[in-house]
């Protein structure tokens, strides 16, 4: 007992004295200690307080109330030097870090129900909030909650006969998807000359194209303010125009304007990282957008960035960020850029934000022959052919867990719940995340791999564009090339180069994926070296187009299918013990890797299609006996004939797992087994055409349209080639799409046909293909 005693007075004071504690209040004042009785007044006081507090664990209190600052907080090695730092509210009190500042605003009526207020802001506003609500700048078409892109576009958005309507269009912003659909661009008007707009941007999209012809919106034009909640800012009168809703006084609500695009930075560097900072409990909120920001290509990724967001990491480790919500944020909520390690990312809420929650992006200083466009690569004889990364500057080993994600990319819509890029060993674990203009988890390449996505729940995803997965992945990585057969004869002359990126396995388990315009899964362009089991898939089905390595087995696709698309010769792809709905969706496959067998599949006729293809020669088919399919319980009953094939069941635990979030979050709708008819029924059955000896055909799926890069369906495939054919003799290609013939467009095989026959005497004829997703011209011989 005395030897207790003197250990506790040997050890309490050295805790008293080795932990400080700083409040902070919206009524206190920095000239004060920072006690409860005698606060501080903002964070930068607090931390300026505990920069001379070297080897302390120092906690930071907020006391309820919205704090907001002139320029973002940092936190780094020059201001904090204890040995953690804990930055939370006063017991369970609601504290807020915006990034925007109140307004006081006196309003009088203008006309046609339009109110105006006279106000000075130093910068001119980018988002307008009604008592914490964003606005909708005045825009056209207006804002319609009920359209699913941009909430509202237009083909005729940008027609001459509406810009002659606009006096001075300066400072507007216009919206618009990839012509592709991938993604989206994001322009400022500069002008007007003969009633076309003058605009600069388009940067956000590593992939360019035309913009797309009809979804596509602008806004912050006066003349288009004519709806109830748009505003306009006249920063040459420095009038502020509002159009309230009905029965609202704007001088009895509260406004507000964004100000910052980042709220927090904890910053240091991989040789002096900033350590042990947690952050619990507090609301991030009312960013400024940063879509004009977006201006960093991702590795060869269709992605551009920005390094920023409410909270950026860059150059730290054991940093915590957990229980915060993240809400009506302009751009990014997390970014973790650089150097970062052991940093988790948990509980948090984040919904109704502009581009991205929680990004993991390297630096392309640490990748050996980087290249940042999709067409681009290092020759191999240039190349550095030295495994791994060429230091540590990139999140590694660093977590996303449970945390709740719904209604992001609200602006941007090249963006992902969970985003990886050159990073190595990221775990994503237990998230919730629907409501997504594009991927829910998006891999941008193999840099480094060796990350676990399990036991999340995605669902509602590729709601806005195309060609994409709820969990996404490239893998244009080194070895690979837009073109096939040379990314083959690398491959052979270079045994092992196509894991020089991908060094660890990238692992996907235990998860529920669901997109219905798309793929569940999708592997595309090259991924390689994936684990991929005990997943289900509710809609989209499964997809590995190129790539070297994957094991897929034990997934339940539930009402689609497997979708191998353009596989390499000796690709190592194994395909087993799967439980598949529908019949195989092959597209131009001339290998099937290394195993695709002793899979179960719910009809004989899916099972006889695969069969037909050469592969599945020991699968069986019949009734799976899952537990309860219509609630969406696939688990299998112990007399299951696909068990006794190998089968295993799996925990299906999937999403959120702490109680405040759990009752919040949404679910995937369950949908009835399907009838099993053929996955893809009508693929073949378009006409067929031959011309100069060669069969053409319409672009018939999603699928292949994808597999052949195309932005859409437009054109007719080359689809059989004899080599003594005139089309051969005229450089044509196995795989090209032709889209246009005699300087007239293609877009089906009917095209083709009027279109040969009204140039069939032409002794000079140009003819334009995509080939490996590049436009070529090609002079074909004299027909005859």
């Amino acid at each position: 007992m005395k030897k207790q005693l003197l250990l506790a007075m040997f050890v309490l004071p050295f805790c008293c004295i080795a932990q400080q504690n700083f409040y902070v209040a919206s009524n206190g004042n920095n000239g004060n200690p920072g006690t409860l009785l005698k606060p501080l007044k903002t964070l930068e006081g607090a931390l300026k307080k505990a920069a001379v507090l070297k080897g302390k664990a120092v906690n930071i209190y907020f006391r309820s109330g919205t704090y907001t600052t002139d320029k973002t907080v940092e936190i780094s090695p020059a201001n904090f030097t204890g040995r953690s730092l804990t930055i939370q509210p006063y017991q369970n009190e609601s504290v807020v870090f915006s990034g925007g500042k109140p307004i006081k605003i006196k309003w009088e009526f203008y006309k046609n129900g339009i109110y105006k207020a006279n106000i000075v802001l130093a910068e001119k506003p980018d988002q307008l909030f009604l008592n914490g609500k964003a606005l909708p700048m005045a825009r056209y078409p207006n804002f319609d909650v009920n359209a699913q892109i941009f909430n509202g576009t237009a083909a005729d958005a940008l027609e001459p006969a509406k810009v002659s309507r606009w006096d001075n269009p300066k400072g507007a912003y216009v919206h618009a998807l990839h012509r592709g659909e991938w993604g989206g661009f994001h322009y400022l008007v500069t002008g007007k000359q003969n009633n076309k707009l003058l605009m600069e941007g388009g940067w956000q999209n590593n992939r360019p194209s035309p913009m797309h012809q009809k979804h596509r919106f602008i806004e912050h034009i006066f003349e288009e303010l004519d709806a109830p909640n748009e505003w306009f800012y006249d920063d040459d009168k420095k009038i502020l125009y509002f159009y309230p809703p009905g029965g609202t006084d704007p001088n009895k609500v509260k406004f507000s304007i964004s100000h910052l695009t980042d709220i927090l930075h904890i910053a240091g560097s991989s040789t002096q990282p900033v350590k042990n900072v947690r952050i619990n409990r507090i609301n991030f909120t009312q960013t400024a957008r940063s879509f004009m920001l977006t201006k960093e290509p991702l590795l060869r990724s269709d992605w551009a960035i920005y390094r920023g967001g409410a909270i950026l990491l860059d150059g730290t480790e054991h940093i915590t960020i957990s229980g915060c919500n993240f809400y009506e944020l302009g751009g990014n909520a997390v970014f973790m850029s650089n150097y970062n390690k052991h940093n988790l990312v948990k509980d948090n809420l984040i919904y109704n934000i502009g581009a991205s929650a929680i990004s993991f992006v390297g630096n392309p200083d640490a990748v050996r022959s980087p290249s940042f466009r999709y067409e681009q690569f290092v020759p191999a004889e240039q190349m550095d052919m030295q495994k791994g990364p060429k230091n540590n500057n990139y999140p590694q080993y660093c977590t996303a867990s449970g945390n709740l994600i719904h209604h992001i990319g609200l602006i941007e819509k090249q963006v992902a719940g969970a985003q990886i890029s050159m990073s190595a060993h990221i775990a994503i674990s237990h998230n919730t995340i629907y409501k997504t203009p594009r991927a829910g988890i998006n891999i941008s390449e193999g840099t480094w791999g060796g990350h676990v996505i399990e036991f999340n729940d995605v669902f509602d995803t590729v709601l806005e564009t195309g060609d994409h997965g709820a969990f996404n992945s490239w893998g244009r990585d080194r070895y690979w090339l837009p073109n096939g057969s040379s990314v083959e004869r690398m491959v052979s002359k270079y045994p092992g180069i196509e894991k020089l990126d991908v060094i660890d396995p990238i692992i996907l388990r235990n998860n529920r994926f669901q997109c219905d315009h798309g793929w569940d899964i999708d592997l595309d362009d090259g991924s390689s070296n994936y684990l991929i089991y005990n997943n289900v898939c509710l809609s989209g089905g499964l997809k590995l187009r190129e790539g070297y390595h994957r094991t897929v087995y034990n997934n339940i696709i539930i009402n689609n299918t497997f979708h191998p698309h353009v596989w390499f010769r000796n690709s190592h792809d194994v395909f087993v013990h799967n439980v598949v709905t529908l019949p195989y969706a092959p597209i131009r496959m001339p290998y099937w890797g290394k195993q695709v067998d002793s899979n179960f599949f719910l009809s004989a006729q899916a099972l006889k299609s695969a069969q037909k293809l050469g592969v599945d020669q020991n699968s069986k088919s019949g009734d799976a006996l899952f537990v309860d399919a219509a609630v969406g319980n696939y688990s299998l009953k112990p007399q299951s004939p696909a068990i006794k094939m190998g089968f295993k069941n799996f925990e299906m635990n999937f999403g959120v797992t702490a109680s405040r979030l759990k009752e919040p979050a949404a679910k995937p709708n369950i949908r009835a087994l399907k009838g099993l008819p053929l996955a893809n029924e009508n693929l073949g059955k378009s006409p067929r055409f031959n011309w100069l000896g060669a069969t053409f055909k319409d672009i018939e799926s999603l699928g292949e349209q994808s597999s052949l890069g195309l932005y859409d369906r437009n054109g007719v495939v080359l689809i059989d080639l004899p080599a003594a054919s005139a089309a051969a003799k005229s450089n044509l290609k196995k795989g090209d799409v032709l889209i246009s013939f005699g300087k007239e467009s293609v877009s089906s095989v009917a095209d083709l046909m009027k279109l040969s026959q009204k140039y069939k005497d032409k002794k000079d004829l140009e003819v334009v293909v995509v080939r490996d997703q590049v436009q070529k011209t090609l002079r074909i011989l004299p027909l005859r």
